[in-house]
């Protein structure tokens, strides 16, 4: 006997609740329930170069067993099935992001959220104090240790400055406090935090990172860069108990889930990949995660079980990932040629600085990778950084060969058009940030002109050179909303309205591709993920509208309303 769940399993239209006519219990349904037909609304398989609807879709268990007509599927039901109207809405392959961090998540869904306006409302370092103020109970300050926030972007607050120990200092002088940057390439502490994490006048700054001082002294000023910043973050942000960790997990992961996430990706594991294999151990991950390990562990992780036999329990470690310099909108990208607003204090010749300066180091890292077949994924962003990448990559793809490796190219804010002809050259994927035409587009014109910042994020170049591309979020460096991304791809258009690099748009199918089909991909798993296809995982969201149908500036308003992986609903939002 058939069963009718309404609207979306829990009404998210009133007139579809009329057409319900048997509703079981939830644990009967769970326990009788193999099929499932999804109908009247929009589908969007993703399967081809264009868009494609069908009129339905079945899912049998974990996978798809029909798209087409309704009339074709119903033909192919059992007795219990369900069928589920969607009443309009738009139903369509769950999202794979291209490159974000998972495990940090749970901070931007935690800590005082410091993001500016439109995300929230961090307009200046008043603003900031206050709202860190305002988190810090000894509920709150208990989680971790720390009173801290995340979000901070001194590009657009409205003192286009950094904060430093003294603002801290005003949150509090007995508890240490830690404030992370949006690029997720700093970290700002108060005086009691330099004290805790041990930095003074004699600490030296530590080879891929920079401890900012005072004016004229030797004497830290809270900011610290790159590697003087990210143990620091890794180790001060973990939670204090196995309870809270839970807690933590829980607040990231359902905050992936809102967004329509079936595959997350960890895109720089070091001692989180532990926590991250805790929780699949336990068979809590309600979606897939994929680590890649930083090159520094490697040799720790990638001997392990996670890596090699496909999910477990829904994780697994993808890769290698090797990041080769900082942050451009950090002014920590390295680049050929100087920043026209170089940093305070910094001389007018600055270009940022290498993650690793020598090239027979990276070569080595590299050559681990190519021996074990390791996926590489690469972060640069500056133009010098992409050309010790070049450099390096060509004569190890001589000497081991280049089939089919899918390395990826994560950023590359700052690319030149001939690097994108080495790329295709090297086969490499482009994961590409075109979110920064929003966020930072104003700000990237004043760091290296108006010219060169009309060409960040080239995605359509990319395209037209026969590059394989993705695009991502980068979350938590801004929220993980990939329909936000989606519409930044399309738009280009950056905070002040202005359009950034115009031809160099994205189609809003392209977009979608681009975090659906071309991202399963660029994870190996174009096989069972990325669009709707026949034996493929039903790993689905539910759209309140069409990407497709609506106009460029809706894009960005869209909301996930359900989230299923394998079949089961994980996400529902609440009315």
């Amino acid at each position: 006997m058939k069963r009718i769940i309404g609207a979306l399993l829990l009404c998210l239209a009133a007139t579809a609740c009329t057409q319900q006519t048997e509703i079981e219990t939830e644990t009967e349904t769970k326990q009788d329930i193999s099929q499932t037909l999804y109908f009247g609304g929009h589908i969007l398989t993703m399967a081809g170069d264009t868009p494609e609807f069908v009129e339905a879709l079945l899912v049998e268990g974990e996978t798809i067993k029909f798209t087409g007509s309704k009339k074709e599927a119903l033909a192919l039901t059992n007795e219990n099935y369900a069928e589920i109207d969607l009443a309009g809405k738009t139903l369509m392959p769950g999202f794979i992001d291209g490159h974000a961090h998972f495990s940090n998540f749970a901070s931007q869904a935690i800590g005082a959220q410091l993001l500016p306006p439109p995300d929230a409302g961090a307009k200046n370092i008043p603003v900031i104090i206050e709202l860190l103020k305002e988190w810090d109970t000894p509920e709150n300050r208990a989680l971790i240790g720390w009173i801290f926030g995340t979000g901070f972007d001194d590009s657009v607050i409205e003192e286009k400055r950094f904060l430093t120990k003294h603002d801290l200092d005003q949150v509090s002088t007995e508890f240490p406090v830690m404030v992370t940057h949006i690029s997720g390439h700093f970290a700002v502490v108060n005086s009691k935090g330099l004290e805790i994490l041990g930095i003074t006048k004699d600490t030296q700054n530590p080879e891929g990172g920079i401890i900012r001082r005072e004016d004229g002294s030797s004497e830290p000023n809270g900011v610290l860069e790159e590697l003087a910043a990210i143990p620091h973050m890794m180790k001060a942000l973990s939670p204090t108990s196995p309870e809270v960790a839970l807690q933590f997990f829980e607040a990231g992961q359902e905050m992936a889930l809102s967004f329509g996430y079936t595959t997350a990706q960890e895109g720089r594991a070091m001692s989180n990949h532990e926590f991250l294999a805790t929780m699949a151990e336990q068979d809590l991950l309600k979606i897939d995660v994929v680590s890649y390990i930083d090159y520094l562990f490697v040799d720790q992780y990638m001997s392990s079980k996670w890596y090699g036999n496909g999910y477990v329990n829904n994780y697994k470690i993808g890769g290698m990932k090797v990041t080769l310099d900082g942050s451009p909108q950090g002014r920590t990208a390295w680049r050929t040629k100087p920043y026209s607003l170089p940093p305070l204090g910094a001389a007018d010749d600055y270009v940022g600085y290498p993650a690793i300066p020598n090239d027979d180091d990276l070569l080595n890292i590299y050559e681990k990778a190519f021996k074990n077949d390791w996926q590489i994924l690469t972060h640069a962003n500056g133009d010098a950084a992409m050309d010790q990448m070049i450099r390096t990559l060509k004569p190890l793809t001589q000497k081991y060969g280049n089939t089919d490796r899918r390395f990826v190219l994560i950023h590359g804010q700052y690319v030149r058009e001939d690097q994108l002809d080495s790329f295709k050259e090297l086969d490499i994927i482009t994961s590409l940030f075109p979110l920064h035409t929003f966020y930072w587009g104003d700000w990237h014109s004043e760091l290296i002109g108006e010219e060169l910042g009309q060409r960040i994020s080239p995605v359509r170049t990319a395209l037209n050179k026969g590059l394989k591309i993705t695009i991502h979020s980068d979350a938590p460096v801004a929220l993980p909303n990939l329909m936000r991304v989606v519409w930044t791809a399309v738009s280009r258009t950056s905070r002040s309205g202005k359009v950034i690099g115009k031809d160099e748009r994205l189609t809003p199918y392209e977009a979608l591709q681009a975090i659906t089909i071309w991202s399963a991909h660029q994870h190996f798993e174009e096989g069972t993920k990325g669009s709707l296809e026949i034996g493929k995982l039903a790993d689905l969201i539910v759209l309140d509208k069409n990407p497709i149908k609506v106009s460029v500036d809706e894009l960005k308003d869209i909301q996930v309303m359900q989230t299923i992986k394998s079949g089961q609903l994980v996400y529902t939002r609440a009315e």
